[in-house]
């Protein structure tokens, strides 16, 4: 029998990114938090996220410009309710960032406002082209000032603790492992807030750090809780060429500023949608892939010479340091890029409090499902979705607690050092992770085809049962184990839910049936505990 470290908290909160630090701030006014995450404190992908946060603030702009931007690039799919309640909370999102000390960019006394592909106006609020670690760092920092906050690093959820209740499985907290000393662990919890980010690394190329492996859908869909709409994966257009793990990214607000998609004898990419490479992602995505395959280039370039020098200095500092470090030269030479695997617009099923189908779990950010994206997201609504769904879950988490009454904290075991008793965590070269990443690039990435993605079905589905399987018979739980399991369980995911789309529509474009079919697809793709299909309401289709 496995002889858990145990602990005890009114909320758990898994991830450590916008979407969790945001909700631990609001719930922590009013119940005890323990805040858990895998790596550091500042390893998640909203570090990583280059352009900003999309929100109403322009005078030439207005709800109803942000809310049909949104559903243009959804392809039919957006839930028009929920569009329109996260757009509308836009301003006081980012006016709660700033309060918690993000320095947003700043012209005549407002928010300074970029452009980005699919947008209409100029919403993007920004920290140049670091937006995304001026965020996290504020937040960690007013975290550290929260006393109802507990923030353990380096302890890797393994799976959700659930329990039957009255015919009911319910979440009861969660179980995981410290990672230096293989120390198994479980905080019961009257909620789990899931906020353990995306899924970037089941695919070979992908803008998203390593530790982006999809564990938050997996262990959900291993509790039994709701999947919706995993095949919409969104690709970044522009990659810097040749990729690393994680890819180097870079801004679509360079575009917005008037950069331009070029083949390399200097025809321009995007020839088929008004906006030029301006485009919602998915269009210029498909395009550049399209390209490579008629050319045989290894490549296209950005061209920035449009944009003056010290707007490009100025305004994307990061870009322009990373390519010269990589010995690319932005304006003499222009900046290769390639699409890479950069997010997951499925997750997790919730409803417009964050609520999954898993009584006592939430969820909010890039692990959920909360209708907003629909099938492609739109630039940099990801952000704004986070903060908008991570207020509405603390509150109604925190009425729960208070209705209840706070269990209090009890966690101090897991705030101790971690002693080393030689256990070996360090990472691996893991063949079978590299084997399912390569499979998910060539079968299930821009473009798909039926038979490429059955015959990534029949091998996902062999390799699901072999790590379960395996893992079962582990004495230990190492973080390679875990991720693998993981990373195999979410590629599974989207194979399937990739299969019962048979129609192209956003992010997902199947060569078989390379039209839309709104008799029959225009709903949501879930994915129940029994992998069953059904739907989640499309403004007023139900």
């Amino acid at each position: 029998m496995i002889r858990f470290t145990e602990g005890r908290v009114d909320v758990v909160v898994v991830g450590s990114g916008i979407a969790g630090l945001t909700f631990a701030l609001r719930a922590a006014e009013h119940a005890s938090v323990l805040v858990v995450t895998k790596k550091n404190r500042a390893a998640s992908n909203t570090n990583y996220a280059r352009g900003g946060i999309a929100a109403v603030i322009g005078d030439d702009d207005g709800v109803a410009f942000h809310v049909r931007d949104t559903l243009r690039a959804g392809a039919g799919l957006c839930h028009r309710d929920v569009v329109e309640m996260v757009v509308r909370e836009g301003r006081a999102a980012v006016e709660a960032l700033a309060a918690w000390g993000t320095e947003f960019a700043r012209a005549d006394g407002d928010f300074s406002l970029g452009r980005e592909g699919g947008h209409s106006r100029r919403r993007i609020v920004h920290a140049g082209d670091r937006t995304g670690r001026a965020i996290e760092s504020a937040l960690l920092t007013a975290l550290e000032r929260s006393e109802n906050v507990t923030l353990v690093e380096d302890l890797l959820v393994v799976d959700l603790w659930t329990e039957h209740e009255g015919g009911t499985r319910v979440c009861r907290g969660i179980e995981g492992v410290r990672r230096h000393s293989g120390t198994p662990v479980r905080v019961e919890a009257h909620a789990v807030f899931l906020a353990s980010g995306g899924a970037g690394q089941v695919w070979a190329h992908t803008t998203n750090p390593g530790i982006a492996t999809g564990d938050g859908v997996a262990m959900a869909h291993r509790a039994g809780a709701r999947i919706a709409n995993m095949e919409f994966i969104q690709f970044h257009p522009t990659a810097l060429f040749p990729t690393e793990d994680p890819a180097f990214l870079i801004s679509e607000a360079l575009r917005g500023e008037g950069a331009v998609l070029r083949r390399l004898d200097g025809g321009e990419v995007v020839t088929d949608h008004r906006l030029g490479s301006l485009a919602p992602r998915d269009v210029v995505a498909r395009s550049i892939d399209r390209t490579l395959r008629e050319t045989g280039d290894p490549h296209v370039l950005l061209d920035v010479t449009a944009i003056p020098d010290a707007v490009l200095e100025s305004r994307f500092p990061a870009a322009v340091a990373g390519c010269r470090e990589r010995g690319v030269d932005p304006r003499a030479d222009g900046i290769p890029v390639v699409p890479a695997a950069h997010y997951v617009c499925g997750g997790v099923w919730t409803d417009d409090v964050g609520r999954t189908s898993l009584r006592g779990l939430y969820a909010a950010g890039e692990v959920a499902c909360t209708g907003i994206h629909g099938g492609n997201r739109l630039a940099s609504n990801s952000l704004l979705e986070a903060v908008v769904f991570s207020g509405r879950a603390a509150r109604a988490i925190t009425a729960e607690v208070r209705a209840r009454g706070s269990g209090g904290s009890d966690v101090d075991a897991l705030v101790r050092p971690v002693v080393d008793d030689g256990w070996d965590d360090e990472p691996r070269i893991d063949p079978v992770r590299r084997d399912i990443r390569r499979l998910m690039w060539e079968k299930a990435g821009i473009v798909r085809s039926l038979a490429d993605l059955q015959e990534a079905d029949d091998e996902l589905e062999a390799r699901v049962r072999a790590e379960e399987g395996r893992f079962a018979e582990l004495p230990r739980w190492s973080t390679a184990d875990v991720e693998r399991r993981n990373l195999a369980q979410t590629a599974h995911l989207v194979v399937r839910s990739a299969l019962r789309r048979r129609e192209s529509r956003g992010l997902h474009w199947l060569v078989d049936h390379p039209w839309r079919d709104n008799e029959r697809f225009l709903r949501d793709t879930v994915l129940d505990g029994g992998d069953g299909v059904g739907t989640k309401g499309n403004g007023g289709r139900r």
